[in-house]
């Protein structure tokens, strides 16, 4: 494993520690941002599983959006998210960056997010 993933993975893991101590029965946002696209999931860690998840990557925004991985890109992502949860149910998250600064197309995402009806 590389310097730079090592540090990754250790940051996450911090931000995923404070999470689960302010988090409560909220379910958590989680974000992955790579090159090319950005994926976004809703997870119920108590159960272990996924409520809703959007991605870059679906067909219907890959016609529509001139790339995957740009703010735009990111905002849809959240919008189309946040759609998903309130039809399953879901208006209260706690918002995991994983390992990614809170800038740019992780920002974009949580702000789709929220105009989408999410509360963080």
């Amino acid at each position: 494993m590389s310097r730079l993933s090592i540090k990754t993975a250790r940051r996450a893991g911090r931000v995923r520690r404070a999470l689960k101590a302010v988090a409560g029965d909220r379910l958590r946002l989680s974000v992955h941002r790579s090159s090319k696209h950005i994926y976004a999931q809703v997870i119920d860690d108590l159960k272990g599983e996924t409520i809703a998840a959007a991605s870059s990557l679906e067909k219907a925004l890959r016609e529509s959006l001139k790339t995957g991985a740009d703010k735009e890109a990111a905002k849809t992502v959240g919008k189309l998210l946040a759609e998903r949860a309130a039809a399953k149910g879901v208006k209260d998250v706690v918002f995991d960056r994983g390992g990614y600064i809170y800038h740019g197309r992780v920002k974009a995402l949580a702000d789709g997010a929220r105009e989408g009806g999410l509360n963080f």
